[in-house]
């Protein structure tokens, strides 16, 4: 009987090391750029019944294959996001690990799953081009979400509805990118956009301009995070912005400017920026044009973008390299028509 109960023992005891072992790296999982394989098995129709009450937690099992380790994790989902949610087939979803000590992904806490609007080549291809801003973010400024590309599979739990396999991509939590950026969470602070560290705030609002995205706000915290410097009690906390579907560089068809900003179409680009000293924009842009190239690069051998959504994205970027290359335009957007309150 001693026996048996020692072999149970090492048992569990080897089942909780091999857990252990294969808990996935937070730092190294964002940082590989390969695609996952992956699946998200859930009841659909439950989901899909109740995708109005956000809060709402859902049972889930996310499955992947990272190098030669299979995960198969037990975790919660839960619907999030305004517009999506509402007019997508599938709302977005926030994938709950936290709540599970065992799951691979444990240490990953809680990431944002980004999918496509429609099951159509189009909108699969705009998940793509939301995917790849994420990553040329990441060329102008580490204070910015990573991403990780899937190749996902939307499993019915329930049997009764068809497996739909399209792109999709996790966000990394904001814990993590204020951690790995020496600073704390804010979001559940609010502040004007110009309380906040100004050199940051240009890149994000010339980024903003760049992408042709005006669907964010500071002040209301729209699409907007915040961190602070843990060491540095006086310094401002820094924006980091997010969700770029409504942007020109994007397209969608569901994509349209807010009435009060006087511009017609999302491709119409609008600064929405506060105004900036000629030398405090020669700085920030300088930032632009040292990553053109890997830009231009990026999406050029981005292998699952179209000739045409290739071509698209470079001619929009052109005409902002265009821009910001012009000093007269340069004092025209950025400075003498940039907002004042």
């Amino acid at each position: 009987m001693k026996r048996l109960y020692a072999a149970i023992l090492f048992l569990s005891i080897a089942g909780i090391n091999a857990n252990a072992q294969h808990t996935v790296d937070k730092v190294k999982f964002f940082q590989d750029t390969s695609m996952v394989n992956a699946a998200l098995t859930f009841n659909v129709k439950k989901v899909m019944a109740q995708k109005d009450k956000l809060g709402y937690k859902f049972p889930a099992t996310f499955s992947c294959k990272l190098d030669s380790l299979s995960i198969k994790d037990q975790i919660l989902i839960e619907v999030r996001g305004h517009f999506r949610r509402g007019y997508c087939y599938l709302p977005p979803l926030k994938l709950i690990y936290k709540k599970n000590p065992d799951a691979a992904f444990y240490k990953l806490k809680m990431l944002k799953l980004v999918s496509a609007c429609m099951p159509t080549k189009s909108d699969d291809q705009n998940l793509l081009k939301e995917y790849m801003i994420y990553k040329i973010y990441n060329m102008i400024t580490d204070k910015s979400f990573r991403v990780r590309l899937l190749n996902m599979d939307y499993k019915d739990s329930s049997g009764t509805k068809k497996t739909i396999t399209e792109h999709a991509f996790l966000v990394e939590d904001i814990s993590q990118l204020a951690k790995r950026n020496g600073c704390d969470d804010w979001t559940d602070r609010k502040f004007a956009t110009e309380r906040t560290d100004r050199r940051q705030m240009a890149i994000v609002a010339i980024f903003e301009y760049m992408i042709g995205n005006t669907d964010w706000s500071v002040p209301v915290a729209h699409n907007i995070k915040l961190i602070h410097s843990k060491t540095d009690s006086l310094a401002l906390p820094i924006v980091i912005p997010y969700d770029f579907d409504f942007s020109g560089l994007v397209n969608t068809g569901y994509g349209a400017p807010d009435e009060q900003l006087g511009i017609t179409s999302v491709r119409e680009r609008l600064y929405r920026g506060f105004p900036r000293t000629m030398d405090e924009l020669n700085d920030v842009l300088s930032v632009y044009n040292q990553q053109k190239a890997n830009i231009y690069a990026a999406i050029n051998n981005f292998n699952l973008f179209t000739a045409s959504s290739k071509k698209e994205m470079i001619s929009y970027l052109d005409e902002f390299y265009k821009t910001i290359n012009n000093p007269s335009s340069v004092k025209s957007v950025f400075i003498t028509n940039a907002r004042r309150n």
